[in-house]
């Protein structure tokens, strides 16, 4: 309900919006004008002249969905994008799906044409409530410009509360040009009776977790997005070490476990560690926290896990048992079930005793030996892996985005990070987001170093940003691993499709980056060999020199353009057949203890299942 004790004043439509914007902490808004947002921009203008708030002027409404993302993933908190209707509405569409997909919070406002209009195909009218449907938590279409202040804290309030995501505020350009004796609506008092989030979790399924924990031989916690989005990091850390489990993450849940810790498998999945692959597959009690199951990591769910009962946290009702069987699911914020949880774990005693896991870590560290990440240093090039390690070396407490392709799967697997320190687009796969996030994570962290990694392929998406990182002097660090291929789609066609390049080669047309740059104003850099030469600096100290300019910088680095990102599971394999392994022990051995999937028993003679019931070990 509207807080009676602030006062009634005759306002805009528009003024009525960005003050509500105002009321809810906003204090940066990414966006582009256009004719029916038009009387928003003009109280943009005078909030702007007042002190109250900066609109970050993107060069496409693409990079203003993914600046607001990086914002949100940054700081926990919800981002703004804004576009005008027709065009601008729908170039915001990919960067609400990779949000959606993502989990983050989101308030996209999109100008409409006028009420008597609608329907009618006016020039750039679209359906752009009904397009964002399947894409977006919640839309409103604003007919009633008085609907605004409790529109606006029903957006951020739905956005941010349960499961993340995008909310869509539709408004027609008369509704933000017209009078209205405006009334404020505070954060906090939202009441919407439908919407009533699941955070604590059943106590009855607390007490089966915590009895499968306690006499689990072979645990592993699974850790996804879902931790971090619910500040869970500490309470990870405390039911790792106080069972000793090992912990593997996903791609969004880098950074909710100190990924230099012990127990520490960092991320599982498709380009995930060997150790991490071998350990799902060989545990007996998955925990899984705030992850989904999705193909990238469970790249064959029969064979996912295949000897562990199963624990699924996770806030998202929906999510719980839909890609894999549970034997304990648990519904709840997914600290407030992990705090729970060791509340009831201390009341009916210690933990596990350290030597009942033993033998599984110490099996997991056998694997650590035989199967660690690679990176190679080859003779006349540079490598991609030694890029990142030289980055990360230099930069570790840098906020990251990345883009989508190898670079993106390298940089997961050897920068070790942070929560809320790695924005990547997971579920969407979104080439183009790395650049204009890092615009996003800039602006909510002025004072900290944030780099941006890309591939030549995926920086061509959205490069046009580099345009707003001159216009505001943002002290972004782009470093593009230039390979000329489309990286990790020419990895598939090496090995699926008979080293048919269709369509991958990108040398032809990929314009000079670093002069591309310097036209924009950017400082520029070069860098071919890991050592300088004719008067050229090698990659240290490029890297170094990059990282201590006041201001954008692009960095282009010439790598071999043929290496292929591995650990790889193939599709439709399980998360133990991995290609591109280098080990002193084949992993044709794993068989002779892993069982089969359908039938749980093995022949370690034959590398076949007991019962000959077909399936392939």
């Amino acid at each position: 309900m509207q807080c009676q004790s602030l006062e009634v004043r005759r306002v805009s439509g528009g003024f009525a919006l960005i003050d509500s914007l105002k009321r809810h902490g906003v204090k940066h808004i990414f966006g582009y004008p256009g004719g029916a947002n038009l009387p928003i921009y003009d109280e943009i203008y005078q909030a702007e002249a007042r002190g109250e708030l900066q609109h970050i002027l993107v060069r496409h409404e693409q990079g203003a969905a993914h600046a607001a993302d990086g914002y949100a993933r940054a700081t926990g908190k919800v981002g703004v994008c804004l576009a005008t209707s027709g065009p601008g509405a729908t170039n915001l569409v990919t960067g609400l799906a990779t949000a959606s997909l993502d989990s983050v919070p989101i308030v996209a406002i999109t100008g409409q044409v006028p009420r008597l209009a609608l329907g009618t195909d006016a020039f750039q009218e679209i359906d752009i409530f009904g397009i964002t449907l399947p894409i977006v938590k919640h839309s409103y279409l604003v007919r009633d410009p008085h609907d605004i202040p409790q529109i606006v804290a029903e957006a951020f309030y739905i956005a941010s509360t349960g499961r993340p995501g995008p909310v869509l505020i539709d408004v027609p350009k008369d509704v933000g040009s017209e009078q209205i004796d405006y009334l404020p609506m505070e954060p906090g008092t939202v009441n919407l009776s439908g919407y009533r989030p699941t955070v604590k979790g059943n106590p009855n399924q607390i007490n089966k977790a915590l009895q499968l924990i306690r006499s689990a031989t072979k645990p592993l916690l699974y850790v996804g997005g879902g931790a971090i989005a619910a500040g869970a990091q500490a309470e990870i850390q405390e039911l790792a070490e106080h069972f000793h489990i090992p912990v593997a993450t996903t791609l969004m849940g880098k950074g909710a476990f100190d990924e230099s810790h012990p127990l520490s498998l960092g991320m599982l999945g498709m380009h995930g560690t060997a150790y991490a692959n071998l350990a799902v597959s060989e545990c007996d009690l998955l925990i899984a926290v705030g992850t989904r199951f999705d193909d990238r990591v469970a790249t064959q769910r029969d064979g996912f896990a295949p000897t562990a009962q199963v624990i699924h946290i996770d806030i998202d009702p929906a999510e719980v048992g839909k890609n894999r069987n549970t034997d304990v699911p648990i519904v709840g914020d997914v600290r407030q079930v992990l705090l729970d949880l060791q509340r009831r774990s201390h009341e009916v005693g210690d933990g596990t005793d350290p030597h009942q896991t033993q033998a599984w870590r110490d099996r997991i560290q056998q694997w650590r030996h035989d199967y660690p990440l690679e990176i190679p240093h080859p003779e006349n090039s540079l490598s991609p892996q030694e890029v990142i390690v030289e980055v990360a070396r230099q930069a570790p407490h840098a906020y990251y985005t990345t883009d989508v392709g190898q670079h993106q799967m390298w940089a997961a697997q050897f920068i070790k990070t942070s929560p809320r320190r790695w924005m990547s687009s997971g579920g969407l796969g979104t080439m183009g987001y790395g650049l204009p996030a890092a615009v996003g994570v800039k602006m909510a962290m002025p004072d900290e170093q944030v780099i941006c990694i890309s591939g030549d392929g995926s920086f061509q998406m959205n490069m046009q940003e580099m345009g707003t990182l001159a216009h505001y002097g943002i002290g972004v660090k782009a470093i593009i691993l230039n390979n000329g291929w489309l990286g990790m789609v020419r990895q598939w066609q090496h090995l699926f499709y008979g080293d048919r390049y269709a369509a991958t080669n990108l040398e032809a047309g990929t314009p000079n980056f670093a002069k591309l740059a310097d036209v924009y104003g950017i400082k520029a850099m070069r860098v071919y060999h890991r050592q300088g030469y004719d008067g050229g600096l090698g990659l240290r100290d490029a890297i170094a020199e990059m990282l201590a300019h006041d201001g954008p910088v692009i960095l282009d680095v010439r790598v071999t353009g043929h290496e292929d990102c591995f650990p790889m599971i193939a599709p439709g394999h399980s998360n133990r057949d991995m290609m591109g392994l280098n080990s002193h022990n084949h992993l044709d051995s794993l068989a002779q203890i892993i069982p089969c999937p359908t039938c749980r028993t093995h022949n370690p003679a034959t590398h076949k299942c007991c019962c000959e019931c077909g399936t392939k070990l």
